[in-house]
């Protein structure tokens, strides 16, 4: 009997046992036999609220369990059929119309003799961590994917991308006008009718009503909960009921609202130090549930993190503003060349602050063409741009050839990056390296030819006239700034009569621009046409190409030089060659209809130079003359002596040859080739008429 009672113990006590957890515990418990057909559920159960505790009973559990929105049947079945346990799976739900969820574990049944009973099933009311969960993963997003351009219209597109449908049905982004500028936001309160620029709008309701198309600026209508939120800074939770009074102030955003059933509304304002960046406005509508606390916690963080990453881009908006306008002051304005070269200037695709471009009338009708790009913040490129600009325009009064001027431009370059690097240790330009890309290279009309050199991987782009497109294989030096005492080479290309020429300040450009179905071999009749409107040709191809980076751009066309607007001798190397340059020279100039006051100082003039080169240089001796836009005076010879200027004194016979050609010429000076040098002076030609 005793033993009897004791066997009967372990039987009430786990009896006891199951009956004080159905009775008692917190969380759902839920028995199904192995037709998954409820046997008993405790009153804890979601589906138990307002039912008697036996209800349930015998009916299966896809009909008492109808507020789960997805069909848990097919996983119990699993657990019945193989044994494997569901462990703390969430599924999601509505009770009351409010959305829940719910942590589920199932269990099979067994008897001791392994014949299957049926499967427990334990939920847990998981809803409170889920929607904390689905917050932090919210905000993750948004500090993931907003902040990634420095543009302040695609931020506000990053944020409701991230946040719809999220964290909201509806969401707007509203930012201030001057802002989007770069201007300094405001000081809250923001003043009445302040323009804002409506950036951004997303929504997963169809259809999606807006009361203004994104792109839109205008004024906020007040008093709003929108413009009360930019006043004093603080976000609003607003229940949208229809009775608002406010509604009436903005009736296009009430018809929006209305339209798309919107029932909670949570505006906050973009705000950074008291300034007033805009405002958000986020929007749940339908079935989904009302903005509660924890919901108004994160999108003040989410405002927070998007006010930061707008007025990044705005600083970077405004400083790449200010750098625009420091180019376009140091930039030329319309191209500086010669009768027999014309060229066109092109920005392409946005702004590069330490992109140049430059034209250089030289002597001789010969035109230099230069185009560079500065590596570098903005304003400090575009500083270092207008620096090398004009070391360029200085060294190219020398009338160096390309190799030697980029040799000279490259330690000019060392020089200014010596400087940056000696700045303070705070300054921030200290640590940006000071490195460029630059071309240089001189057309020669007369000999049909364009010499270049180049430091960094910069080329120009030749299309001769029958179409055929050539990349010079220049050898590239260093870039500008690098390596010290580094060698440049020159390299010489024919460029025929009707040659197009393109130089730009982005390789990978230029590598487009030199496939052989590119846009300027196949656009038609592009010898002849206005350079202007190949200029726009190039600009509509680019814009179905691959993705091209800001760049600055020349496109120039040669033209052949008048053969009869040029004459050339060679000279003995005795006096009597003085008389015979005059002569020929008075005799040309007369063919030209050059004569009176011009003619006496170009007869001077020669007269001077080729007693020079008698007297002092080494034969063989020119004379060239050109008749351009100006009048050119070119005596060659072999030496490499150079002549300079000297004040003879008042008893001296000699000494004053370069003294007088100063006075006489507009301009003058000393070239040196290979073959010796050539001394040449301009004159200004009286007006045609």
């Amino acid at each position: 009997m005793a033993h009897g009672a004791a066997g009967r113990l372990p039987e009430e006590t786990a009896v006891s046992m199951l009956d004080a957890l159905f009775d008692q515990a917190p969380i759902g418990l839920h028995l199904l036999d192995a037709e998954l057909r409820v046997v008993r559920v405790n009153t804890a159960t979601p589906a138990m609220r307002g039912m008697a505790g036996d209800a349930p009973a015998g009916r299966p559990a896809r009909e008492v369990y109808d507020m789960v929105d997805a069909d848990v049947e097919p996983l119990l079945r699993k657990v019945l059929d193989t044994g494997v346990p569901l462990v703390r799976h969430i599924v999601p739900a509505r009770v009351d119309g409010v959305p829940q969820h719910y942590e589920v574990t199932a269990l099979r049944l067994r008897n001791p003799h392994g014949k299957v009973l049926g499967v427990a099933v334990a939920v847990v009311d998981v809803t409170d961590s889920e929607r904390t969960r689905a917050r932090a993963r919210v905000l993750d997003a948004v500090r993931v994917r907003v902040g990634r351009t420095l543009d302040p219209t695609a931020t506000g597109e990053e944020l409701v991308a991230a946040v719809v449908p999220e964290f909201a049905d509806v969401a707007i982004v509203e930012v201030v006008d001057a802002v989007i500028r770069g201007d300094d936001p405001p000081l809250a309160p923001l003043p009445p009718g302040t323009p804002l620029m409506r950036t951004a709008f997303r929504s997963n309701r169809t259809p999606s009503p807006q009361a203004h198309p994104v792109g839109d600026v205008c004024g906020l209508p007040a008093p709003t909960p929108f413009t009360q939120a930019l006043a004093d800074l603080r976000p609003r939770a607003v229940e949208l009921d229809g009775t608002a009074p406010w509604l009436s102030v903005d009736p296009a955003r009430a018809e929006a609202i209305r339209s798309s059933k919107a029932h909670s509304l949570l505006v906050v304002p973009l705000a950074l130090r008291d300034a007033a960046l805009g405002v958000i406005s986020l929007y749940r509508a339908g079935p989904s549930p009302a903005f509660d606390a924890g919901d108004l916690e994160l999108a003040v963080e989410l405002a927070a993190h998007t006010a930061l990453c707008i007025d990044n881009a705005r600083r970077y908006t405004r400083e790449h503003t200010v750098a625009a306008t420091v180019q376009r002051q140091l930039l030329p304005r319309r191209p500086e060349t010669q009768s027999s070269l014309e060229a066109a200037y092109l920005t392409l695709t946005g702004v590069d602050p330490g992109a140049w471009y430059d034209t250089i009338a030289l002597s001789s009708a010969r035109t230099a063409l230069v185009v560079g790009s500065v590596s570098g913040r903005a304003l400090n490129a575009a500083a270092a741009m207008g620096q090398l600009r004009t070391a360029v325009r200085s060294l190219a009064a020398f009338d160096l050839p390309p190799d030697e001027l980029m040799a000279r431009l490259h330690a000019t370059a060392g020089h200014l990056a010596a400087e940056r690097a000696g700045l303070p240790l705070g300054d921030p330009v200290r640590r940006e390296a000071l490195t460029a890309d630059c071309v240089y290279a001189v057309h020669d009309p007369l000999s049909s030819t364009c010499t270049l050199a180049a430091a960094g991987a910069l080329t120009p782009l030749v299309v001769r006239p029958d179409a055929t497109v050539v990349l010079p294989t220049a050898p590239a030096g260093p870039r500008l700034g690098t390596a010290p005492d580094a060698p440049f080479a020159a390299t010489e290309i024919d460029v025929p009569d009707g040659s197009v020429l393109v130089f730009t300040s982005d390789p990978l450009l230029t590598s487009y621009l030199s496939e052989v179905s590119g846009p300027l071999p196949s656009a038609p009749h592009f010898r002849d046409r206005p350079l202007q409107d190949l200029c726009d040709a190039l600009v509509y191809a680019l814009a179905a190409g691959p993705g091209i980076g800001a760049a600055a751009v020349i496109v120039a066309r040669t033209r052949a030089f008048p053969p009869d607007r040029r004459a050339s001798w060679p000279l003995d190397s005795s006096p009597a060659a003085v008389a015979v340059a005059r002569r020929r020279t008075r005799e040309q100039l007369a063919a030209w209809g050059l004569d009176g006051e011009t003619a006496d100082d170009t007869q001077l003039i020669v007269s001077e130079l080729v007693t020079n080169a008698v007297r002092y240089g080494t034969a063989p001796i020119g004379l060239r003359l050109i008749h351009d836009r100006t009048l050119t005076c070119e005596v060659r010879d072999a030496g490499s002596a150079s002549p300079h200027l000297r004040h003879a004194g008042v008893v001296e016979e000699g000494g004053r040859g370069l003294f007088i050609t100063a006075q006489l010429a507009q301009a003058w000076g000393t070239r040196y080739t290979a073959s010796g040098k050539t001394i040449w002076t301009e004159q200004t030609l009286p007006p045609v008429g």
